[in-house]
């Protein structure tokens, strides 16, 4: 299978790195349909990788007073990208995001399922939902939602690095996804060409606590924070808009056969080969910056 990559940033990079000889990175910057045709007709890839976005820089707040270029790299791209995919007949896979969705599902066990409507209220999480809104409709087009991206290399956006550099945390508890395991359950998406919505989080949930008490005891036993809510992030002037938090149920992934390790198993190892990577100086400029 040949995997044409659009997105060289660290999700395109790491998944690469992992798929080796089947996949080809692009170094276009798709703004038409041709842009993207052209480019699918030079790499003539078996599937099409979207893992190109915006984020922003330092964080997602970025996007709050970039509305635009936010629209433009999360929204229009997506789409102009899958017209190019469907006119070459090839199928797509994209990156989505589970920052869409605010709070408690209406369901009993407060999760959300891939076909509940979003509830969005930053710029960043809206322009993610609008794309799926749109991409979901088309049968040559596969989301793949991922929550707070956690990994075993050491980097400046990484959960890990992100939360062991705050002096306050705040105190929630989430779905997240483990990297490893998230360019797994990709590979396996292209290969099955599925299409529809997944939520491509570890089964469980994992509070920031774990994570600390996690990387005090394998990375850093000196390591020292303060504990404060939601509210408090925005309130104590750390962020302009709570973040999403919330739990995210992957029933499409297991009609397909799919399945990912529990957090709590995936987690610990995680930590274990990020613990490893740090004695040994590995380490990514960039990292994930999602939210």
């Amino acid at each position: 299978m040949k995997i044409l990559i659009f997105g060289k940033g660290y999700m395109g990079q790491r998944c690469a790195e992992n798929w080796g000889e089947e996949a080809v990175i692009s170094e276009v910057l798709v703004e038409t349909k041709k842009d993207a045709l052209d480019e699918i007709n030079r790499v003539k890839p078996d599937v099409v990788f979207n893992a190109a976005g915006v984020k922003g820089k330092p964080n997602v707040d970025w996007c709050e007073d970039h509305q635009l270029e936010t629209i433009r790299g999360n929204t229009v791209m997506p789409i102009v990208l899958a017209d190019a995919c469907a006119e070459a007949g090839i199928y797509m896979l994209h990156m989505g995001s589970g920052c869409i969705f605010y709070g408690e599902s209406p369901h009993e066990d407060n999760a959300w399922r891939e076909d509940d409507f979003g509830n969005p209220r930053p710029v960043y999480s809206r322009t993610k939902w609008a794309a799926d809104l749109v991409l979901s409709t088309l049968p040559h087009v596969g989301i793949a939602r991922i929550r707070m991206p956690i990994d075993w290399m050491p980097a400046p956006g990484n959960l890990i690095n992100k939360l062991a550099s705050y002096p306050k945390i705040i105190d929630v508890e989430n779905s997240v996804t483990i990297l490893d395991d998230m360019i797994d359950v990709f590979h396996q998406l292209l290969d099955k060409r599925a299409t529809g919505i997944f939520h491509v989080t570890n089964p469980g949930t994992m509070k920031h606590r774990d994570l600390i008490a996690l990387y005090e005891e394998l990375v850093d036993p000196s390591h020292k924070n303060e504990w404060i809510s939601n509210d408090e992030l925005v309130s104590q002037g750390l962020a302009s808009k709570g973040r999403s938090n919330n739990f995210l149920h992957s029933e499409n992934l297991e009609k397909a056969g799919i399945t990912m390790r529990p957090i709590k198993e995936a987690l610990r190892d995680t930590m274990e080969q990020y613990a490893q990577a740090l004695k040994q100086g590995e380490s990514d400029p960039e990292g994930p910056n999602l939210c």
